[in-house]
């Protein structure tokens, strides 16, 4: 069934439009995706991510569980990115180990919902909050790479004040649009909302093709930097996820003993973004390399999470 998982998810169309940016740049193929058009793509991502987040969200009764998981969702998303960075520094530059410690923190939807088929083989349930969950741990690992950024950036330039720092990261306008947009989506009258649906439900595929295409080419233009790292970004990319999946799937037990609930927060700390933190870089940060962080989330964690990864952190979620 995981091979099953796997030929699916590999022939995702989305996937492939990524691998045909790629291609693209070695046939030295002049196709482009028009730099305000991306940009507009990039930050469409980000609105439809919060705001069905936040829809989610708005459905829920909330009790103390609940409150906990959040809370433990948003410390997940924030300490991964913490300490990958320092990890990462050892061999990136600061805004590259900026980019991938946030992707490593932030999460993949494409790993959630193949997360949820898993659950549907063994006969669970996945809790509508945990969508929620999912889109709340987008902002708090976005907030983290860039203020590490900005922060390293300029240590040696001159020094700043931390509390404008923290200011400019949470005002940037990826975050900034990505959280507000989440707060729309709880606050926003059910009614209204269906108005908005087929902008934010029906055309995110499509959209998504488009940017991983944009992404494709990018990354193809940069892909030699990838190799001249040696096998680090390769076996960081294969063991971080997997050890952030399984102490997660087991710590989350303190807050939830719902094994679908602890198998899904195993997914989410493995999980590595190729959609929301991408398209905020794009924006926010364009020098950092998405040759690096692009083929390490999508060609190694991705794979790796729906073959070993997800029997892996089920058993974990299972202990008692």
């Amino acid at each position: 069934m995981n091979s099953e998982l796997l030929t699916e998810n590999l022939t995702n169309p989305a996937l492939l439009f990524f691998v045909l940016g790629i291609v693209a740049v070695y046939l030295k193929s002049d196709l482009a995706i028009p730099p305000n058009s991306s940009k507009f793509i990039s930050l469409y991502l980000l609105f439809a991510i919060g705001f069905k987040g936040g829809q989610e969200l708005s459905h829920e009764t909330f009790n103390m569980e609940i409150a906990w998981s959040m809370l433990l969702g948003i410390f997940i998303s924030a300490i991964i990115p913490l300490y990958t960075f320092y990890i990462l520094r050892t061999k990136f530059s600061v805004p590259d180990a900026g980019a991938i410690s946030a992707s490593y923190g932030s999460v993949s939807a494409v790993t959630f919902i193949t997360a949820a088929t898993y659950l549907e083989m063994h006969q669970l349930k996945l809790d509508g909050h945990m969508v929620a969950i999912m889109a709340l741990m987008e902002s708090p690992a976005i907030i983290m790479g860039l203020l590490l950024i900005s922060i390293y950036r300029q240590e040696n330039e001159m020094k700043i004040k931390k509390t404008q720092t923290i200011k400019h990261s949470i005002t940037n306008g990826s975050v900034l649009l990505i959280l507000g947009s989440l707060i729309i989506g709880v606050v926003a009258d059910a009614k209204q909302a269906e108005g908005i649906k087929p902008f934010t439900n029906d055309l995110f595929k499509g959209f998504l093709a488009i940017f991983l295409l944009d992404m494709g080419i990018t990354s193809g233009k940069k892909l030699k930097s990838f190799f001249s790292y040696g096998w680090f970004p390769v076996f960081f990319a294969l063991i971080i996820p997997l050890i952030n999946g399984c102490v997660f799937a087991y710590l989350s037990g303190f807050v939830t003993d719902e094994i679908s609930n602890r198998f899904i927060f195993g997914i989410l700390a493995a999980s590595a973004s190729y959609i929301a933190v991408p398209a905020a870089m794009k924006v926010s940060v364009p020098s950092a390399n998405p040759g690096l962080f692009l083929p390490m989330a999508l060609a190694i964690t991705f794979p790796i999470n729906i073959t070993i990864g997800m029997p892996l952190y089920y058993y974990v979620a299972g202990l008692e």
